[in-house]
């Protein structure tokens, strides 16, 4: 039987990208993205709720990422969830899950500064790293930093 783990979402950023390398120099960003849904009951009372995702980007796509989303952006990412732990010093176990985006698409509009940039990038479909590890060794990353 087949299984499937895909996440579509769109939403903004809580925060900038931060954008590192791996021991092996190859480049991920992490930011947040939030996303909202509204409903009114039955009653008429209206509701609204917000979720806060971790997402994570790999190779060309994570440079990308670094280099033109902000804080705020309306963004569409496309990619799977991945659970990762690890051990503190102290010994407590601690589980972290996230977004692997392998697909991201920016859906504001250009800024001015934008403009002048012929290298801006609306769409990245297709920008897949096919050297993107399916699991992040320990020593890839700071745990906490994430």
């Amino acid at each position: 039987m087949r299984c499937i783990n895909k996440v579509i979402l769109i939403g903004n950023l809580t925060r900038d990208p931060e954008v590192k390398q791996t021991t092996g120099g190859q480049p991920i960003a992490t930011f947040g993205m939030a996303t909202n849904r509204a409903w009114v009951t039955r009653d008429g009372q209206k509701h609204s709720s917000s979720e806060f995702h971790e997402v994570v980007a790999w190779g060309h796509l994570a440079e990308v990422c670094g280099k033109f989303l902000r804080k705020g952006k309306l963004i569409y990412v496309e990619g799977y969830l991945k659970t990762r732990s690890w051990d503190t010093p102290e010994g407590i176990k601690k589980f972290r899950t996230e977004i692997v985006a392998n697909d991201m698409i920016m859906l504001e509009k250009r800024s001015d500064d934008d403009i002048g940039d012929a290298n801006y990038p609306m769409e990245t479909s297709g920008m897949e790293d096919a050297s993107m590890p399916d699991a992040m060794e320990d020593d890839q990353m700071e745990d906490d930093s994430m």
